[in-house]
């Protein structure tokens, strides 16, 4: 096919694909999908070989949000019934963050629900960061606390922060039909103000709010402008209680295309696959780490996700390897280009990005709150067989283990 062809090429060169070569691969068959995953396989190979970042969540503050980000199960007026507690203590949070790296993640995600955080509030993650990095030699960590406000960014980077998250989540267009409290503009700013602290951005979108295919390629376009290092790509999950409750279209196929997309506008930068993974692309997975060079591992903010055992065995089965914590994630030409994570070189926000709530979309660092699976890859086996185009509401669960619980994270 002589777009995909044309794309490969692109890729490799850095070159930005023209809009209508980034909207034909979202209109591409399902009897062209391999070769469309092929393509954008080839990309992500010649930048990232067969490696695959892990990265953590940390759920530091959940529910209580005063935003009213349609999508979120912490936003103002949500009924669903997600865990709700205040601000973990700095001690508790690196318990937490050590499950997952004995896991293997090599980056730690802090996330706490809320408009923006208070100079206070910048504190407690400072100590937070502290508590962990003194723990944990090497860490990347990032954080995603909402909108910033001058200065903050800059306080977070000399406590020790590798990036910050803050996606972008939808065209800004469609922006205003999913939130009201805040503006796109806001969103933006507080990329450009990550940047100019010297921390690695961290910015995505969440797919399946009901957008066109414009709107998809609206969004990858701005993120490519803003030139983040991380670009987390969350598949929404309707939670119960939320307004988006009844948003299910999304399949295995279109999720496939649109990390496809987002490879080729976006070939050098991590891309992450974050929430909804395993409720959209389910036994497709293993496919999309040839999209991604990125995946959260375990649990997600107020939803469960894979068992972490299940997602080391499908890298492994995928013939794909973890990346090392000694290994810069990024490729040299991007890692030499500012200062960022673990060694100090730009090395991507690494998901969630990825749940954030309220003004840091309820994907913090990357990972839409929504993306979880009933415990393990075991429930959805031992669930009824779902008709293709049927809702999959088995998939989806509260977490109730982890941070803000005495029970273990899944790791």
């Amino acid at each position: 096919m002589d777009l995909l062809n044309t794309l490969v090429d692109k890729g490799l060169r850095r070159e930005l694909p023209t809009r209508e070569e980034a909207l034909a691969v979202l209109a591409t068959s399902d009897d062209d999908l391999l070769d469309v995953v092929a393509a954008a396989g080839k990309v992500r190979r010649h930048w990232f070989g067969r490696r695959v970042k892990l990265n953590y969540l940390v759920n530091l503050k959940s529910g209580l949000c005063p935003e009213d980000c349609s999508y979120c199960s912490q936003r103002l007026g949500s009924t669903a019934g997600i865990l709700k507690y205040t601000w973990l203590k700095p001690e508790e949070a690196s318990d937490a963050a050590a499950a997952g790296l004995a896991g293997g993640a090599k980056r730690v995600c802090l996330v706490a629900s809320g408009r923006g955080p208070t100079d206070r509030d910048v504190d407690r993650v400072s100590e937070t960061i502290k508590a962990i990095k003194d723990q944990n030699e090497g860490v990347e960590v990032c954080a995603c606390l909402g909108l910033l406000s001058d200065g903050q960014a800059e306080r977070l980077r000399e406590a020790g922060a590798d990036a910050y998250n803050h996606n972008l989540n939808t065209s800004e267009a469609t922006y205003g039909d999913i939130t009201s409290t805040h503006t796109y503009a806001d969103r933006v700013d507080t990329v450009h103000k990550a940047h100019a602290a010297g921390l690695s951005a961290c910015s995505g979108l969440i797919a399946g709010m009901g957008e066109s295919d414009e709107d998809l390629v609206d969004v990858v376009f701005s993120l490519r402008e803003l030139d983040p290092d991380s670009v987390p790509v969350n598949f929404l999950i309707p939670f119960e209680g939320t307004p988006l409750a009844k948003e299910w279209n999304l399949t295995p196929q279109r999720c496939l295309r649109i990390l496809a997309m987002v490879r080729f506008v976006c070939p050098d930068v991590e891309v992450r696959i974050a929430g909804g993974r395993e409720v959209h692309l389910r036994t497709m997975q293993p496919l999309a780490l040839h999209l991604a060079n990125s995946i959260f591992l375990g649990d997600y903010l107020t939803s469960e996700g894979q068992a972490g055992k299940a997602d080391l065995e499908m890298i492994a089965d995928a013939g794909f390897e973890v990346e090392g914590a000694g290994e810069v994630t990024l490729p040299e030409h991007r890692a030499a280009a500012g200062s960022g994570c673990g060694s100090h070189a730009r090395t991507g926000c690494g998901s969630h990005g990825e749940a954030e709530c309220g003004t840091h979309a309820e994907a913090g660092c990357g990972a839409h709150e929504g993306g979880g699976v009933c415990g393990t890859a075991a429930a959805a086996a031992s669930a009824p067989a779902a008709a293709a185009d049927q809702p999959r509401t088995d998939l989806v669960a509260v977490r109730r283990r982890g941070a803000g619980t005495d029970l273990a994270p899944n790791a």
